[in-house]
This record gives C-alpha cells, sequence and structure tokens, in this order.
C-alpha cells in the first residue's frame, strides 16, 4: 500500500525579543510524562546532559552565534547572541530543526540521571502545578500565572516559573524569549504585577529572579541605550525597539 510523504510545514514567529526567535513544527516537541511545561538548554554540556538529552539542541547550539534553546510543547524557541544577524544564522537553524522533524527523530531524550545533574533548565516539575502544602494566596497567585500570564507568554515564545511568596513579594523567573530580553521588566511590572495585585490584596510586588548572565545582559542593554540616547536624543529608543536594528548595532 503506498503512503505520501510526510507533509512537513514549519512556521516561524518574531518574539518581542529581537534575538528570539520561535519555530513551530506542527509536533509535540517534549517527551511525554513531563512534569515541566519547558526545557531549556544554555550550554552544549547541558545538551549532552541527563536527564533530558537533545541532539537536535546540541546541533544547534553549535551555530556560531546561537547561545540558546528552549523547548516549549510544540514550539522551539532559538536566541542567538546580539551581535549575530539572523540572515546568516536562519537558514541553518530552520534547515536543522526541518531535517529533524522530517527523519522522524526523538526529539528529546529521557535518560536515568545516576548523579542527579540538573543538566537542564526545566523538566523537573512545574513551579505552577498544584502542590497540597501550598497557601490559599500561593495557590491562588499560581492560578492566576496559569490561566492568565503563561498562555501570552508562551506565545511569545517563552514561559513564567513561581519561584516563592516571601514579605508581599512574588519571585518569578521568565524562560526562552523572554529571558533576557529588555522588554521582560516592563512584561513584569506592568502586566503581572498589576495582574496580580489587582485581584490579591496579599501581593505587594514582583521581583524579578535573574541568574549572572541575565544581570550582566540587562546591564549591556542600559549602556547601549544610554549610548542611542547621548547620540540621537530619547526618540531613537522607542524607533528601535522591535524593527531588528538591534541585530547589527554595535555595542
Amino acid at each position: 500500500m503506498w503512503q505520501g510523504a510526510r507533509s512537513i510545514f514549519i512556521q516561524t514567529e518574531n518574539t518581542p525579543n529581537v534575538d528570539a526567535q520561535k519555530f513551530l513544527p506542527n509536533q509535540q516537541i517534549l517527551p511525554e510524562g513531563l512534569q515541566s511545561s519547558f526545557l531549556e538548554y544554555l550550554s552544549p554540556r547541558s545538551t549532552v546532559a541527563p536527564p533530558h538529552p537533545s541532539p537536535l539542541a546540541a546541533r544547534l547550539l553549535n551555530i556560531d552565534g546561537i547561545t540558546s534553546i528552549f523547548y516549549g510543547s510544540d514550539f522551539i524557541t532559538v536566541t542567538k547572541a546580539s551581535d549575530a544577524s539572523w540572515a546568516h544564522v536562519k537558514p541553518e537553524v530552520f534547515s536543522l530543526i526541518t531535517e529533524a522533524v522530517t527523519s522522524g527523530e526523538q526529539i528529546v531524550h529521557t535518560v536515568e540521571n545516576k548523579l542527579e545533574e540538573a543538566g537542564q533548565e526545566g523538566g523537573e516539575q512545574d513551579t505552577l502545578g498544584y502542590d497540597e502544602n501550598d497557601s490559599e494566596v500561593v495557590g491562588m497567585i499560581k492560578e492566576l500565572l496559569e490561566t492568565r500570564i503563561r498562555p501570552s507568554i508562551q506565545e511569545d515564545g517563552g514561559d513564567i516559573e513561581f519561584r516563592g511568596f516571601h514579605n508581599g513579594k512574588v519571585l518569578l523567573k521568565l524562560r526562552g524569549a523572554c529571558r533576557t530580553c529588555d522588554s521582560s521588566t516592563v512584561t513584569l511590572k506592568n502586566g503581572i504585577e498589576n495582574m496580580l495585585m489587582h485581584y490579591i490584596e496579599e501581593v505587594k510586588g514582583v521581583t524579578q529572579v535573574l541568574d549572572q548572565e541575565e544581570e550582566i545582559a540587562l546591564q549591556e542593554f542600559a549602556k547601549f541605550e544610554e549610548k542611542l540616547k547621548q547620540q540621537k536624543g530619547p526618540e531613537a529608543i522607542a524607533s528601535t525597539i522591535g524593527k531588528g536594528s538591534l541585530d547589527t548595532a554595535n555595542g
């Protein structure tokens, strides 16, 4: 019996982060049974380490200029260095993803983690999931984040982690395209913080949890923004965001 070749259609989308692009290969990316809603690979080592190595992520991170790979349930977000050009790296990224999907290879493997090494970000558990030990307030925070916030962040090629609630402050970490985006602070303050404070009176604010790389990235963007302002005036800032001109800007 003749069977037609499998039709592969990979859609690409821009994200609020000019250095991140979202690829939708029209198939499930994360393995069945994974408790988390994402996996993130930030180094070559993470792509081969347990518990969830990924040959595709390894090949993508091997492209000069690519800095991180993020897997959502049915999409892949690829982030590049700010001095790399999409015109140069995107064709190879697209080719590798198409090749992997067409061949039917398993995107993510699950292997025994004998040394309990945390090779990838995410994967262990969904931080927005139900926990019987959560207080009523934390339960409400998670519910709002899960139903009202997470869908829009995933639409932008990222995800969100709940890291705690202390002294009225909700601790959150953004992932994927949102992780090193210059608008991430605005997203937290104007969107998430306002909504949580509106519905839950115990919430007094939101704090973004940053790792060292993210702090450096935000500091560098602030320096670039100030330099641009001095060169061209305040109007220059608004005119560059979202138009891709940051791709080729000199630091």
